[in-house]
């Protein structure tokens, strides 16, 4: 009777731990799948909302990887509501990881083609790189972002005979940002931001083409309301512009992906990304220390439909956060 006794007293508590172990399990994956829940419910909606959400909506991509555990998870604790779930959340995030918008060839003779490099160098800590890489690539466009008086200095001594041409806003820490051109360049007025986006006007090879700088706010807890704001600054730009008549170049660092219903909106004014147009759409620019393994794309070149894009590489500059992004561009004529 004793053994029998211990022998029922051992499968009781081996079903007990297993139990356990699956209600532990499906707890997990509930926890999981409702945080991966949340981001892909607001981008369903076609919204940002409120901290962590637009910070979890900048790595979308990178939510399957918890909605796999919390699938296998509920696997694991026979939890079939969270298999469900799980399986409903892998398609909507293989839904939208796929590219947003509509693209099209434009229409017309090619007039001129040229180079436009973007970089952000991180409170100017990369200007030697940046220097390099522009001797190194010559791009006819720079745009350059958290350039600070150290920054401005060294720009002006290293590509001042270069770049003859500029449009700047130099500020300290991370404030400040300028445009070199080496193509003639009229002022313009620039996007207001609590960090400087100026912007120009070049004659590129006698064809007028709108050039601005974008850098508005990043998305810090408690800051996002800034962050949209700024964010439709440059919507309201783009929407104002007359791209049917005057080309435009939109390029810098966004601090937004194409996840984010906010840089959607720059999108749906007709502008369209030089990633995309090349296949790399998916690429990331920041953190720089982590990609290709790991980030997010928030640094762009954006075009009116005057432009076809040939190339689009991006590059590893030593001393900053970012990638810096170039894009071999063409314009053409309509008509």
């Amino acid at each position: 009777m004793d053994t029998a006794a211990a022998e029922w007293t051992s499968v009781g508590d081996t079903r007990a731990r297993r139990g356990c172990g699956r209600l532990l399990g499906a707890w997990l994956a509930g926890l999981l799948l409702a945080g991966v829940g949340v981001a892909v419910g607001f981008r369903v909606a076609d919204s940002d909302g409120l901290t962590p959400v637009p910070q979890l909506l900048a790595f979308l991509p990178w939510l399957l990887v918890p909605t796999g555990v919390g699938l296998l998870l509920s696997l694991f604790a026979r939890w079939w509501t969270g298999l469900v779930g799980a399986v409903v959340l892998l398609g909507l995030l293989a839904w939208y990881i796929e590219p947003y918008g509509k693209i099209g060839d434009p229409d017309g003779t090619a007039v001129a083609s040229f180079r436009v490099l973007t970089s952000n160098v991180e409170f100017g800590h990369a200007t030697e790189a940046l220097v390099a890489t522009v001797r190194r690539e010559k791009p006819d466009i720079v745009f350059v972002q958290e350039c600070e008086h150290t920054c401005d200095a060294t720009l002006r001594e290293a590509l001042g005979t270069d770049y003859p041409h500029r449009a700047a806003q130099i500020a300290d820490g991370s404030k400040g940002s300028v445009v070199l051109s080496r193509f003639p360049l009229t002022s313009a007025a620039p996007v207001p931001g609590t960090m400087a986006m100026p912007g120009a006007v070049a004659d590129v090879r006698g064809h007028a083409v709108r050039l601005q700088l974008a850098h508005p706010m990043p998305p810090l807890p408690g800051r996002t309301d800034l962050w949209r704001r700024e964010l439709r600054e440059l919507r309201d730009f783009a929407a104002d512009t007359d791209t049917d008549r005057t080309p435009l170049v939109l390029a810098g660092d966004f601090n937004a992906s194409q996840d984010h219903a906010a840089f959607r909106r720059i999108l749906d004014t007709g502008l369209h990304d030089a990633a995309r147009l090349t296949g790399h759409d998916r690429t990331p620019s920041w953190p720089a220390r982590t990609t290709p393994t790991f980030g997010v794309q928030i640094d762009h070149v954006l075009l009116s439909p005057h432009f076809s894009t040939r190339t689009t590489r991006f590059l590893t500059l030593p001393g900053t956060d970012h990638r810096a992004l170039l894009a071999d561009v063409t314009l053409h004529q309509p008509g």
